[in-house]
């Protein structure tokens, strides 16, 4: 059996599914997405006001010993938390919400798809491995249009904001701070690249050992009566290792990515300890700027350890999608010009005319095949088996289409 995951791999796939999340995802829903951006930019920027109020309540308020302005600072602080809790809560409520109602709508798309399939189609693909199509690739969508694409951009965004504060507070301790960033985000380019064949291949090995057990448990009666349990143990034992080494790739990558960033963030912070200490000693900086320092460093990074999260969501995403497109750009049954044809005044003869067909590319069943049927009269189909007789009566009543010839 020939599935739909053994066909050759386009080579721009990757790209064809950017283009495809692009025009039908993320366009049509662009001021959803923007509305969940600004939600995102407000929630930073209110992020921001803790490490500004540290400082002023180090280098300030506690200094002078003023009540007033500490409370003041407090009511400021408590008003910037309430803004992060509620945009916060609307982020998640508008996009995720529209994220599981995407899921619905394509799940529908790719199960029409399939039902307009030809009968070939199903010949050629188990059918717990379309079940698998429908259910699961369409599910990783959810972090294009849920909040984890929106909090990616919306970090890198704001961003900014933070830099030109760590720059106004001390510029050579944030060139030492930015440095390991910049390796790290160059590992992660590679990573990724890496990791999202991995997750496409995954996809096609769960849908595979989904598809055989569908189909062992509904065939269950023929299993036992041809006493071939160990038989199917020992395929669904191979598939589940299959399924397991490719999670264990992808495990093993993901972590040298969360590792490195670990290691790369903890030589920064190694450097501004010893720098910042440096410059506290020599005062040159006070103990408000080090704590808002580092408090807007960690507004800065924070998108870049989103990074080996997000990004492999969305690597996941666009895996899944690349499989939906490769399904959805088949030639549906309904969109061949050979199964349109109006039959207006039926007398009922079945004529073949030098029919030929094949379900394997490499092997033909029918070949220049010509008889006629009248209406009314009986016609015996003798030979042995696999000679073509079910592939005959299957072209009269249209299940396929000849590669050549044709049946009217």
């Amino acid at each position: 059996m020939k599935h739909l995951a053994d066909q050759p791999k386009k080579k721009k796939a990757s790209m064809a599914a950017v283009r495809y999340a692009f025009q039908n995802i993320i366009l049509p829903r662009k001021w959803l997405l923007l509305l969940g951006l600004l939600l995102i930019i407000i929630n930073r920027f209110a992020g921001l006001v803790l490490p500004g109020s540290t400082k002023i309540l180090l280098d300030q308020v506690i200094p002078e010993q003023d009540l007033d302005a500490l409370y003041i600072l407090l009511a400021v602080v408590g008003g910037a938390v309430t803004i992060q809790a509620i945009t916060s809560f609307f982020l998640t409520q508008l996009l995720s919400v529209e994220a599981q109602n995407l899921i619905a709508q394509l799940r529908l798309k790719v199960q029409q798809q399939i039902l307009h399939m030809p009968v070939k189609f199903f010949d050629n693909n188990r059918s717990g491995a379309l079940v698998s199509r429908i259910m699961s690739d369409v599910e990783g969508v959810r972090n294009l249009v849920g909040t984890g694409l929106v909090q990616l951009f919306g970090g890198l965004l704001t961003s900014v904001v933070p830099l030109v504060l760590l720059l106004k507070i001390n510029a050579t301790l944030t060139v030492y701070a930015i440095l390991p960033m910049v390796f790290f985000g160059f590992i992660a380019m590679k990573a990724f690249k890496y990791i999202r064949p991995i997750f496409r291949e995954r996809s096609v090995i769960n849908a595979e050992v989904t598809g055989r057990l569908t189909e062992t448990l509904s065939g269950i009666r023929v299993i036992k009566g041809f006493n071939a349990e160990k038989q199917e143990v020992s395929v669904f034992e191979k598939g589940v290792d299959r399924l397991f080494q490719n999670v264990k790739k992808t495990l093993t990558s993901t972590s040298l990515v969360t590792s490195a960033s670990t290691l790369l963030l903890g030589i920064g912070s190694v450097l501004i300890m010893g720098f910042g200490g440096n410059k506290i000693i020599e005062g040159q900086m006070t103990i408000g700027d080090f704590f808002a320092f580092t408090l807007y460093l960690g507004f800065l990074i924070a998108p870049i350890l989103q990074m080996s999260n997000i990004g492999s969501q969305i690597t996941e995403a666009f895996a899944g999608l690349d499989r939906m497109d490769d399904l959805l750009k088949q030639e549906r049954e309904d969109e061949n010009p050979l199964r349109k044809t109006e039959l207006k005044d039926i007398k009922g003869d079945i004529a073949f005319e030098h029919v030929s067909f094949a379900y394997d590319e490499e092997k033909e069943v029918l070949t220049d095949i010509n008889f006629e049927a009248k209406a009314g009269s009986i016609t015996a189909l003798v030979g042995s088996s696999g000679s073509g007789k079910s592939t005959i009566a299957g072209l009269a009543s249209s299940y396929s289409t000849p590669q050549t010839g044709k049946v009217t």
